[in-house]
């Protein structure tokens, strides 16, 4: 075991067999108001040592804004899996995740996303601990940056065709090359036919050379799904995103087998065996794990590693902030079957100011932190200015 601790003296870690080792203190959480749509939850554990861990645990309430009352929900859930980690070392994640995921998975999609928000942090402090970037405790990076895609919907408050066709076109000049957006919104109050135009005005705004994605959000019936994807079908989608609900399994089997488009889903699944149903049955050929709700970067792997064992590729669902969006960069920086990532495209102008160094995207892609842990920090000054 000498050469293990001459490694991890040679990285910085050298506290570790000290009385300096770390361990975490307490929990905090910064609600951070965007815009009317959206209210970025950003998780912070703190050590004795004095460092810090960052987790994201948005959009836990589904799709509609975060109220002050549900934030304070969250700040409860957080602190009973929070309590599980108290006074241990951030470096026991194993154990966390032995004692807290059977709480996560009988306690719905709040309960999951804050146990995934721990993870989140534990991941970011252990990083740090020992003194490297996250992404070399699951193997290390096969890239140095990741592609992608401009999600263009709570952006667009024009939801007309010329609304998301002036979106695309803004986010296409700014240098992606795919991009995806949800006409259905609000299905009750409008047509099918609505967000297929919309779609189609897309298309024609980006022209052939641009990826150009939709989710359905769960709208659709499976006629409908079917009936909506052949009338896209010369929009050339890259993939035609939940139109039923992704724990409808045999329903989705029924709408792949009848319409073109590859189908993606899975965002508000939870561990390997949420997305295994969809999966074994071939249903989709996109899986779409949320750091945020599927358990954490680890489980992100394991379901990867999973999908790939099917011949399902994996695009990891991220209409987040740069909290989350940094922390699944690190999930998916070593996985050959990552196709591509989601990032929450034109909210707001500040938004890449809320870590330091500031997030940047850069010809529709962004690098793979290379400093320790999520090789972030939080901009307390600038969250306390928009906190919710």
């Amino acid at each position: 075991m000498e050469w293990t601790r001459r490694a991890l003296l040679a990285s910085g870690s050298s506290h570790l067999f000290g009385r300096a080792k770390p361990k975490i203190r307490g929990c905090i959480l910064w609600p951070v108001r965007a815009t009317s749509r959206t209210v970025w939850l950003v998780v912070q554990l703190h050590t004795d040592s004095g460092i810090s861990g960052l987790g994201e645990a948005s959009d836990a309430f589904g799709f509609a804004s975060t109220s002050a009352a549900q934030a304070r929900e969250m700040e409860q859930a957080l602190a009973a899996f929070a309590n599980l980690v108290k006074g241990r070392s951030p470096l026991e994640i194993a154990a966390y995740r032995e004692a807290a995921a059977p709480l996560a998975r009988a306690g719905g999609l709040l309960a999951a996303t804050a146990y995934s928000a721990i993870e989140q942090a534990l991941w970011d402090l252990a990083g740090q601990t020992l003194g490297v970037p996250t992404h070399s405790l699951f193997g290390g990076a096969i890239r140095q940056r990741i592609p992608l895609y401009a999600n263009i919907n709570r952006a667009t408050t024009d939801r007309s065709p010329a609304g998301f066709a002036a979106s695309a076109r803004q986010a296409v000049a700014e240098g992606y090359k795919a991009l995806k957006a949800a006409p259905w919104d609000g299905y009750l109050r409008i047509s099918a036919s609505q967000g297929i135009d919309c779609t189609r005005a897309i298309r024609e705004a980006v022209g052939p050379a641009i990826d150009v994605m939709v989710d359905a959000h769960s709208n659709f019936t499976v006629a409908e799904s079917v009936r909506v994807a052949r009338e896209l079908e010369p929009a050339r989608l890259r993939w035609y995103e939940e139109p039923v609900a992704p724990t409808r399994v045999a329903e989705t089997v029924e709408i792949a087998r009848q319409i073109r488009q590859p189908l993606a889903g899975g965002e508000f699944l939870f561990g390997v065996s949420g997305f295994l149903p969809l999966c074994q049955e071939k249903a989709v050929a996109i899986i779409m794990p949320d750091v945020k709700h599927c358990g954490g970067l680890l489980e992100m792997t394991h379901i990867a590693a999973m999908a790939g064992a099917h011949g399902v590729s994996v695009a990891p669902h991220n209409p987040s902030g740069p909290v989350a969006t940094t922390a699944s960069l690190h999930a998916i920086a070593g996985l050959g079957n990552c196709e591509i990532l989601e990032l929450q495209w034109g909210e707001v102008a500040w938004r890449g100011e809320l870590l330091g160094p500031p997030e940047r995207v850069t010809a529709g892609q962004m690098e793979i932190p290379q400093r320790p842990g999520f090789g972030i920090s939080w901009n307390e000054k600038l969250a306390s200015r928009y906190r919710l």
